[in-house]
């Protein structure tokens, strides 16, 4: 009875050993970088570990290829550009776009306060809350931040009427942290989307150009009237 009670704790302490061993090394697994060649330049990303399921799905989308010839189909100065539907491939100019998905979408993975949208950040799009009160991600359709900067008097309002709309008093997803604060006001962003929709990376290099694309001039439904394509997706090291 004795050497099977030894036998159990010798077990207990390897899985307890082999557990924390995976845990230390999906933690500190090296972020994933994906190179998107524009025809207005080229555009470095980095993926967070922190949002898996956003991560690897992106991941597998640009290893099939799956955005290569894809148009930015909807830009907005001061806000974002947004590119991902399949339906751009072949478009013509007068289409209207954003419709498009790959059959399924992806659970939310909201990270805030630690995780925002900050100038820079690569988000998931999705519908609307009416038919998508999960809010769910799109599967394919994706933006990148440009937004612009907030006073702390603007960041208080916006912060109290969230919570009045979806959280409550003590819900930190509603809160701007500190350093969310800081960014807001130096370098900009779109604090009205913070746990609304999933932030799951950021452009590491190339803000240039993505602030080139928020810039041109588009139609009255945000497309840009020369057509702005993704040349080719690819993970680089």
């Amino acid at each position: 009875m004795k050497r099977f009670s030894k036998l159990l704790l010798l077990f207990t302490v390897l899985a307890f050993v082999i557990s924390s061993c995976s845990s230390l090394k999906l933690g500190s697994k090296k972020e994933q970088k994906i190179l998107i060649q524009t025809t207005e330049g080229d555009i470095t990303l980095k993926l967070y570990n922190e949002t898996p399921l956003h991560r690897d799905n992106f991941i597998k989308l640009v290893k099939a290829k799956t955005y290569d010839g894809m148009l930015f189909h909807r830009v907005i100065k001061e806000f974002m550009i947004q590119g991902g539907d399949p339906n751009s491939k072949m478009a013509a100019p007068d289409a209207m776009l954003g419709n498009g998905d790959v059959g399924y979408t992806i659970p939310a993975e909201f990270r805030t306060p630690t995780i925002y949208h900050k100038y820079g950040v690569l988000a998931a799009a999705r519908e609307g809350d009416d038919s998508n009160p999960q809010k769910a991600s799109s599967g394919c359709q994706f933006y990148i931040v440009v937004g612009k900067k907030f006073t702390d008097e603007q960041l208080d309002k916006l912060q109290e009427s969230k919570i009045i709309r979806y959280g409550q008093a003590n819900d930190s997803t509603y809160k701007f942290s500190p350093q969310a604060r800081q960014d807001y006001k130096t370098i900009g962003g779109t604090p009205h989307l913070d746990g609304n929709y999933t932030v799951y990376g950021e452009v590491l290099k190339g803000m240039d150009i993505v602030e080139k694309i928020s810039k041109v001039e588009t139609n009255s439904h945000d497309r840009p009237q020369k057509d702005i394509r993704i040349k080719k997706m690819k993970v680089v090291r």
